[in-house]
């Protein structure tokens, strides 16, 4: 028994030392070659672990603006054996992600992400090839076609009033409403599915999936990401536990994509189907005579991240949004001084007022500037070697856009983190349009989000009639005294607002009569989605 004992430490032993040996040629080898290229410039890395021990666990964007400070806005570093290059200037994601697309159109291998927990068949995380080219067809045909999105308002009005309806009946759950307001929008979208409760079984279901995913790790941070061998760890081996995780957040993957397509397949057998981007898929395959089940996924997919990819991000800018304006009344009351002009008193705010409404648009840029929903946006990779101001740049790099520093950078935004809309409005129209934040938010090139025309109509919409019909102040404490939220966002791929507390009240009785008028019109509307 000794004799074996000691037999498997020395096997051990050696297994751990032929491997230390092959890490060490490997890195020596890597960094000869390195020495030969002039990358571009960044921290000095150490051996094996690059640079991935200087980054702090939480709000990872404010660690690459400092290397950006430092080493300019193109900076090369390493994450174990991983090339990276972060993007800290709109000019370089712009020449980059978008005048090169073709180079640069690619994803990371998402191990945890893709392989483990089941999002493998989203558009976000396809590798670029001709499987991403049939998603993105899809998606763009159901949401940057003009004519598609007019058949999408009266959804949005719809649940914009419905919205409003819920802050004057119980305006303590605004963070409800809220999620709900984005959810029922894309859910009857994508499925038909037409929400009724807070409580519907669809939207709880999706948002569990979408939380214990944003929880589990952003894409392309984690150990087997970058270490795929761990991926074959036993589920009884010490250390298994991401996997164990990964897993269970699998399950709820499974059936948030399964669920409503199985409900909406249901629904065209017998005849019932409402409108919806996944009936018309269905039904296109059905009559081409391609619905495999290697389609069917493709479609469960497409109709997936319309829902993980839109909802999440949508909330998160209503809700800073409604945090700003708590937070600056003065703000609040003059756009919506800018409203009772424009629209008057007589009915509620819609498309056709945009134009009219330039404070309101200013305010609207300032929310996404000031909390760029995905603040480091979702890495890209380099498809082959390239060059760029004389550095280069090798294939696989994982490209990082760090949208926040580009929102941030005090060189372009003069106190970047006070919450100012006259800045826009300060601008020449060339300029503002040119640091629009919402260039850069939803993506850059052929990576760009489809749904950001959508997503953009529906933030506005409900903001414009949150103004025009709510007063929002502080909530109060048991002593009466004023709660002021902070003005904080917690750390993650997606930067939501910490919770906090304010109060809705309908700016007048004829006002909430108005609101009880429109959403029961709304509610008879039934749109013919082509």
């Amino acid at each position: 028994m000794a004799f074996h004992s000691s037999l498997a430490i020395n096997a051990a032993i050696l297994t751990a030392f032929v491997l230390a040996v092959v890490v060490v040629r490997a890195a020596y080898h890597r960094n000869v070659r390195d020495g030969k290229l002039r990358y571009p410039p960044g921290p000095p890395p150490v051996l094996v672990l690059g640079n991935v021990h200087q980054l702090p666990v939480d709000y990872q964007h404010r660690k690459l603006a400092e290397w950006g400070t430092i080493y300019g806005d193109v900076v090369f570093a390493r994450f174990f054996r991983t090339p990276a290059v972060v993007l800290n200037s709109r000019e370089a994601a712009i020449d980059l992600l978008e005048k090169r697309s073709a180079k640069y159109s690619d994803r990371p291998r998402f191990i945890l992400l893709s392989e483990l927990m089941g999002w493998d068949s989203v558009l976000n995380n396809l590798p670029y090839g001709e499987r991403f080219r049939k998603h993105r067809k899809w998606l763009q045909d159901a949401f940057v076609s003009k004519q598609m999105l007019a058949t999408y308002r009266p959804i949005q009005r719809r649940e914009t009033y419905t919205l409003l309806s819920g802050l004057c009946e119980t305006p303590q759950l605004f963070m409800d409403h809220i999620k709900r307001w984005a959810a029922a929008t894309i859910m009857e979208i994508a499925y038909g599915h037409r929400v009724t409760s807070i409580e519907d079984k669809y939207i709880e279901l999706a948002e569990r999936a979408t939380v214990e995913t944003v929880k589990a790790g952003s894409p392309g941070s984690m150990l087997v990401d970058f270490f795929p061998i761990l991926k074959g760890i036993p589920l009884w081996a010490p250390g298994s536990g991401f996997k164990h995780r990964a897993y269970y957040v699998r399950g709820l993957i499974r059936k948030t994509l399964d669920t409503p397509f199985e409900m909406v397949k249901r629904a065209l057998l017998s005849g019932t189907a409402a409108p919806s981007f996944t009936a018309n898929l269905l039904e296109e395959a059905v009559a081409a005579g391609s619905l495999t089940a290697e389609h069917e996924t493709d479609i469960k997919g497409a109709a997936g991240v319309i829902y993980a990819a839109g909802t999440d991000t949508t909330v998160t800018a209503m809700k800073s949004f409604i945090l700003a304006m708590v937070l600056h009344p003065a703000v609040y009351k003059k756009a919506q001084a800018e409203i009772d002009r424009v629209v008057g008193s007589d009915r509620l705010p819609d498309w056709e007022d945009m134009d009219s409404l330039p404070y309101l648009d200013a305010v609207l840029k300032e929310v996404f500037r000031w909390n760029p929903p995905v603040p480091l946006g979702v890495p890209h990779s380099a498809q082959s070697d390239d060059v760029y101001r004389g550095c280069h740049i090798p294939k696989g790099a994982m490209m990082i856009p760090n949208i926040w520093w580009m929102t941030h950078d005090p060189d372009e935004f003069p106190e970047p983190n006070k919450f100012d809309p006259e800045r826009f409005l300060s601008m020449s129209p060339e300029e503002a349009d040119r640091k629009d934040p919402r260039k850069v938010v939803f993506g850059f090139g052929r990576r760009i989000c489809p749904g950001q025309a959508f997503a953009e109509a529906g933030v506005w919409l409900a903001a414009a009639n949150i103004i025009a019909t709510m007063d929002l102040t502080y909530a109060k404490d048991k002593m009466g005294r004023d709660i002021v939220p902070e003005a904080a966002f917690i750390s993650g791929f997606v930067s939501h607002p910490q919770d906090f507390a304010c109060a809705f009240r309908p700016r007048s009785e004829r006002i909430r009569e108005l609101i009880s008028s429109m959403n029961s019109d709304a509610a008879d509307t039934v749109p013919a989605q082509a």
